[in-house]
């Protein structure tokens, strides 16, 4: 990776914070969320934002009766994927105000409250602003909120994302790469060039958003535990000016949703774009040990599993590098995704693919489908071409497990385009529950009685999270 090593901060900067008394923060927390009493939405642009909870639904379309089953839920929180990375910028805007008047509709039937949170990626790729410009602009016009503020916040400590003095960084083995120097930052589709989140919201918003008019919420305040003080940095914020927040830790993003939910008591109104960590907060999950094989793997299966490979960020590279490595025999299988450019070359690869890896998961054996780990670019600079052939290769790739006659013993899917398609495409999922993780960050779905393959474990491997053994260590422990 190529970066400043400059402008690179040690991993040990993370512990030289002054520690909360933890015990103290999570008590006035409870007594402050119980005020709440609000339907927490969450919008996931793309499934691997549960990667922090346990025990919560998952939906996978965003039809009015869906999103009012969410709000006649028990639980205070529900996740509706939304798979909008994979979206253009047009089926991003239409898929958003379809799903903020539902959510009107939704509240005005219940009549419950609700709090909206736009699930974003860590390293600060998506549809941004136009996700939560378009949830503005639809939820003021159809019901009577009026939103003061919105809040920057893509702490996720699970996968080494952390912001200190307002700038945020991207865990890369013993060092914080400032994210604008990172490949997340060159994407084809959603890149960026500032590490500075209120640079980056001024870059983002064509500097309609000013850095200097961004409320920011310091690590110092928050770890001497100065509620009043972020309380009324909150309140002043007005016309949807931005709230940027440090954090390193969950102690942070507990310390800030106290000031957070004392502000919103006090008539706020803001929309959240944020990464996983706060979802797990706000909602109120408690921690869970990792899951086990007892609990992934359905007894008496003697089929191999599968592991399907779509993202190309270097992280997965290495992860695949490392997982060749395993004490247990894995069929590795390439997927020639070049052939997009050939008539009928996708599909003739995926009828190759599906017959290899059924005769090898028949076998007892598990499989590897991966595709060739030098990326296809499309020689141009239309971001929604790109994307659009990114799908097509996606849709290709994940109908190999759409395909597939026989039950894996366990299905992982890399990569957020890929996991979103395989679940939704593949599987036909329509409604989920999240099980917990298998490793920090990696979360798995039970599909639902109406899957292709129901009652299943779906493990869900986001492309950049992880450390290199983390596959394979994933993988082996469904194979011991």
């Amino acid at each position: 990776m190529n970066y400043n090593q400059l402008d690179a901060l040690p991993i040990t900067v993370l512990s030289q914070f002054p520690k909360p008394d933890r015990e103290k923060v999570k008590n006035l927390l409870a007594e402050e969320r119980s005020k709440l009493n609000r339907k927490i939405v969450v919008l996931d642009d793309d499934p691997t934002g549960i990667q922090t909870v346990h025990g919560v639904s998952v939906y996978t379309d965003w039809k009015e009766e869906t999103v009012e089953a969410g709000f006649r839920e028990e639980n205070a929180m529900f996740f509706i994927l939304t798979n909008s990375r994979g979206f253009t910028v047009d089926q991003t805007a239409a898929a958003h105000r379809e799903i903020a008047r539902n959510i009107a509709a939704a509240a005005s039937k219940t009549g419950k409250d609700f709090l909206v949170i736009s699930r974003g990626d860590s390293t600060l790729r998506g549809h941004y602003p136009l996700e939560t410009e378009i949830l503005r602009e639809g939820l003021e016009a159809q019901t009577d909120k009026r939103y003061d503020g919105e809040i920057i916040f893509p702490f996720f400590q699970e996968g080494g994302r952390f912001t200190i003095d307002n700038i945020h960084y991207v865990k890369e083995g013993d060092f914080l790469i400032p994210a604008g120097q990172t490949e997340f930052a060159r994407d084809k589709s959603f890149g960026y060039k500032s590490s500075s989140l209120p640079e980056w919201c001024e870059e983002k918003t064509q500097a309609f958003y000013k850095a200097e008019d961004v409320t920011c919420i310091s690590l110092k305040d928050i770890r001497n535990f100065e509620i009043d003080k972020i309380a009324a940095q909150l309140k002043s914020v007005a016309g949807f000016h931005k709230v940027v927040v440090n954090a390193v830790d969950y102690c942070d993003v507990e310390i800030f949703a106290i000031a957070f939910i004392q502000a919103m008591l006090g008539g706020k109104e803001y929309l959240f774009r944020s990464a996983a960590a706060v979802t797990k907060v706000l909602g109120g999950v408690p921690d869970k040990p990792l899951l086990t094989k007892a609990e992934l793997v359905e007894p008496g299966n003697k089929n191999g599993g599968i592991v399907l490979v779509g993202s190309h960020v270097s992280k997965t590279t290495q992860q695949m590098e490392e997982l060749h490595k395993s004490k247990y025999p894995i069929e590795f299988i390439e997927f020639n995704q070049h052939l997009v450019l050939g008539e009928g070359g996708l599909a003739q690869e995926v009828k190759r693919v599906v017959a290899l890896a059924e005769e090898k998961i028949k076998t007892g054996k598990t499989v590897a489908v991966y595709t060739r780990r030098d990326r296809f670019d499309l020689p141009t600079s239309d971001k929604d071409a790109q994307l659009r052939v990114s799908v097509e290769i996606s849709d290709a790739v994940t109908s190999i497990v759409g395909k597939l006659t026989v039950r894996p013993n366990f299905i992982i899917a890399k990569g957020g385009i890929t996991s979103s398609d395989v679940g939704t495409k593949a599987l036909q999922v329509k409604r989920a529950i999240v099980m917990g993780q298998i490793q920090p960050g990696i979360p798995v779905w039970m599909t639902g009685s109406e899957s292709k393959f129901p009652n299943m474990p779906y493990i869900i491997f986001p492309g950049n999270v992880g450390e290199t053994d983390t596959l394979r260590k994933a993988v082996e422990l469904l194979m011991e």
